[in-house]
Order: structure tokens, then C-alpha cells, then sequence
């Protein structure tokens, strides 16, 4: 009779359920661990560009991992197979897990028809970070960029996902873009759904 008597702390990590739990991190916890990994990063490269890359490529881990987690709690294992539906999901469902709101907003570029766009006006992991000058356009938005593609890429849709400033007229600080260019396969497929 293995398992009788068994009492619920001696559980496994993995025998526990994925049920919802607590969903909030410390702000304070989350900006000191995410200065660490940047601080950690900028010692390693030689270039603003490669050190955007290594945060894209932390954030990319992450995305898989949330893709995953999201479907189990949220959608019953099942997952998106069209284009805006997987938009929405990251746009909302995958923001709101990860920042506690829904993306300020979510666009189609007017020039290409690959190419969306979500925005947020003040993105958390560019909050508490300052810049040095000689660094420039850095822009650790690369991270949350890794983290959308991760989530595509997770579900079939493949995407080059890149961070962006762009300046609004009237605000002291730059909004920061996620740029999706989905590639031809994606949209293929759901030129062959519709």
C-alpha cells in the first residue's frame, strides 16, 4: 500500500497541480531580478546589439514556457490556429499574465500585410532601467519581443519580433513597439483557413 498516509507537503513539485495559485510577482523583486539579468548580459557582450539579442533570447525561454502554461489554465490544452485569434491571445491573455494589464494596443501595419504591431506606452521592463549615454537606443523591450516570439513561434506561427522606441508627441518618454513580421508560411496557411 504505497501512498497511504502520504500528507499533501510531501508532494513532488511535479505531482502538484498547475492550478491558478498566486499570479502576482513583487514589482520590486521582479525590477531588482530583471536589472540583475541585464547587469549580467552587458559584461558578456561587445555590442548593444548582442546584448538585445541575449535579453531576446531569455525572453524567447519564457515565451515557450507561458504558451504552454497559458493553454493548460486557460484554454483547456487547446490552442489558436488563426492568425488574429493567436494575436489576441498574446495580446491580452499573455500580457495580462506577465504585466497585469492588457496591451495598451494592438495594430496592423498600413505599409505590409505581414506586419502587426502591439504598443504600450510605458512597458514595464523599460521602467526601471536607466540607459547610460554611451549605450544609447538600447531598449530592453527586446526581452517582452522575445517573449511574443517564443509564444508564435510556440504556436506555429513563426515571426521576426523586434522592440522599437517611437517617440509620441507631447510625452517626455518614448513608447515601446513590438513589431511582428510574420513569414510567408503563416500567411499562407491562413489565406488557405479563411
Amino acid at each position: 500500500m504505497i501512498g497511504v498516509g502520504r500528507s499533501k507537503q510531501n508532494l513532488n513539485v511535479v505531482d502538484r497541480p498547475l492550478g491558478k495559485g498566486k499570479t502576482e510577482v513583487s514589482l520590486s523583486a521582479f525590477a531588482f531580478l530583471f536589472s540583475e539579468l541585464v547587469q549580467y548580459n552587458q559584461t558578456r557582450v561587445d555590442n548593444i546589439a548582442e546584448l538585445e539579442r541575449r535579453l531576446e533570447d531569455a525572453g524567447y525561454a519564457v515565451g515557450i514556457r507561458m504558451l504552454e502554461l497559458l493553454c493548460h489554465r486557460e484554454k483547456g490544452n487547446r490552442r489558436e490556429t488563426r492568425l488574429l485569434n493567436i494575436l489576441s491571445f498574446v495580446h491580452s491573455t499573455v500580457w495580462k499574465s506577465l504585466f497585469g494589464k492588457v496591451a495598451d494596443s494592438l495594430e496592423k501595419g498600413t505599409e505590409h500585410e505581414d506586419e502587426y504591431m502591439i504598443s504600450e506606452k510605458e512597458l514595464l521592463v523599460n521602467r526601471y532601467i536607466s540607459v547610460p549615454k554611451d549605450m544609447g537606443a538600447f531598449n530592453c523591450g527586446a526581452f517582452v519581443a522575445g517573449v511574443v516570439k517564443g509564444v508564435l513561434d510556440g504556436a506555429g506561427f513563426p515571426a521576426r519580433v523586434t522592440a522599437h522606441f517611437v517617440a509620441v508627441e507631447g510625452q517626455p518618454r518614448p513608447r515601446t513597439t513590438i513589431l511582428i513580421k510574420f513569414s510567408e508560411e503563416v500567411l499562407q496557411r491562413e489565406a488557405r483557413l479563411a
